[in-house]
């Protein structure tokens, strides 16, 4: 794929992207709780955007202390960005919006779609769960789907949005195992399929081979098994 993106996968459901001109944006960032994050990843010294997808700690993860560090705007579902100003997410680095809608920044926009899950913060209420849509201005579309089972719609989102790079949930228990998931995002269509959600924990040891297997073999798209921190997008 020729793209100028770069992307990273950080463990479960975190990411690291990168834009044309170089802004960088964290997806989830549940890091230094996370089990499956290699520890020199942990660490975030430079961020100017954090997606959330939903509320529950295994997403959220590091959010408030990252944007404190490092000024990043904090998107995600308004009630969600609601609780984390009450944890100190200062005012001007919350950017809360719903479904449907889309935000711009820079070189790139995110929508946020609907994802079949539940979601909360710390016991709280934090909105419905989501996935992303991050368009990157004249490159590449990438669809974060979030926690989610497989559900209908998707197959109107990939009409609507046309994402070369669906990020989806393999790991079953939680979220969709690696049959419903590839059959999933098959429904979505794209180029490229990278499972995330999985080996985190024992529930979630899914084979992200069986993912890449189950797709390959009904679909043209290419699965990706990312090593954490390495760019998939070379």
């Amino acid at each position: 794929m020729n793209t100028q993106i770069k992307a990273h996968w950080l463990g479960h459901s975190a990411f690291k992207l990168e834009s044309q001109s170089g802004k960088i944006i964290y997806i989830d960032p549940f890091l230094k709780d996370n089990p499956a994050t290699p520890d020199e990843l942990k660490e975030v010294d430079k961020a100017d955007y954090i997606l959330l997808t939903h509320g529950h700690e295994d997403h959220v993860g590091d959010t408030v202390e990252i944007a404190k560090k490092t000024g990043a705007k904090v998107v995600g579902i308004l009630e969600l960005v609601g609780l984390l100003q009450e944890e100190g997410l200062p005012e001007d680095q919350a950017v809360g919006f719903n479904k449907g809608g889309t935000v711009h920044f820079d070189d790139f926009s995110v929508t946020l779609v609907s994802a079949n899950h539940s979601s909360s913060y710390k016991g709280k209420y934090a909105g419905d769960p989501g996935g992303l849509v991050i368009s990157f201005e004249d490159d590449i579309c990438v669809y974060h789907m979030g926690d989610t089972n497989i559900f209908a719609d998707l197959e109107l989102y990939g009409e609507l949005y046309a994402p070369h790079v669906v990020l989806a949930p393999t790991g079953d228990h939680f979220t969709m195992g690696p049959e419903e998931a590839a059959y999933a995002v098959d429904m979505i269509g794209c180029e490229i399929a990278v499972p995330c959600h999985y080996g985190t924990w024992p529930p979630i040891d899914s084979d992200p081979n069986e993912f890449k297997e189950i797709l390959e073999d009904i679909s043209d798209t290419k699965v990706i098994i990312p090593e954490k921190g390495a760019n998939f997008m070379e």
